[in-house]
């Protein structure tokens, strides 16, 4: 039983204040989607959620079987797509896949790789040079490498980023299997990908 906790979360720039009191929460099979204009601060809580940045004030907190876990052991049960997640150019899909995969501490075997690729739409593309991929392929290898250790707590920054009709759907079928063990953070200013949400947080600031 997973659960997250946003207590009061602010974060400032000198004088500029991106957003504050921020307060949600959900659990297992749950999506909280941060939705807002560009500039208002979605893509910063998220990496403080992901434990990349400190907020200001207040304190995200994360639970599993009601044990409160360490900013540590909260970044172990992350997987993260964002436009600031990067691939090897030179490296082809497997490799990278097998890169992650070392990261997180795990061995990756073909049959494993093979079935993430196909999961996200690249059954077949894992041999190509990922600097040979198109920008919606790279956005699928994200999903990949995300999903690698089967997080349970999925941080989707701007999940239909580059992404065709048919990438979209892999994206809601990545978010219904994320439902059934863990829970997602999304954050969108696309109205088809607010309705994910079973809690939205609407952030109003700019800058």
């Amino acid at each position: 039983m997973y659960r997250l906790e946003l207590q009061g979360v602010g974060k400032r720039y000198g004088r500029l204040h991106v957003f504050r009191d921020l307060v949600a929460e959900v659990e297992i099979g749950q999506v909280l989607v941060v939705a807002g204009r560009n500039g208002s601060g979605k893509s910063t809580l998220l990496r403080i959620i992901a434990g990349l940045a400190r907020p200001t004030w207040g304190q995200v907190l994360f639970y599993r079987d009601g044990r409160l876990l360490s900013p540590e052991e909260r970044r172990r049960q992350i997987g993260l797509v964002a436009v600031d997640v990067s691939l090897y150019g030179e490296l082809t899909g497997w490799e990278n896949l097998a890169f992650f995969a070392r990261l997180h501490g795990r061995p990756l075997t073909p049959k494993e790789g093979e079935g993430l690729l196909k999961e996200v739409g690249l059954a077949g593309r894992g041999d190509d040079l990922v600097q040979n991929y198109s920008s919606g392929m790279c956005q699928r290898l994200k999903y990949a490498c995300a999903l690698l250790h089967r997080p349970a707590l999925l941080l989707l920054d701007e999940p239909g980023a580059n992404l065709d009709e048919a990438g979209r759907a892999i994206v809601e079928e990545v978010i219904a299997r994320q439902r059934r063990h863990g829970l997602v953070v999304l954050a969108t200013n696309d109205v088809r990908e607010v309705a994910y949400g079973d809690v939205v947080l609407r952030l109003g600031g700019g800058g």
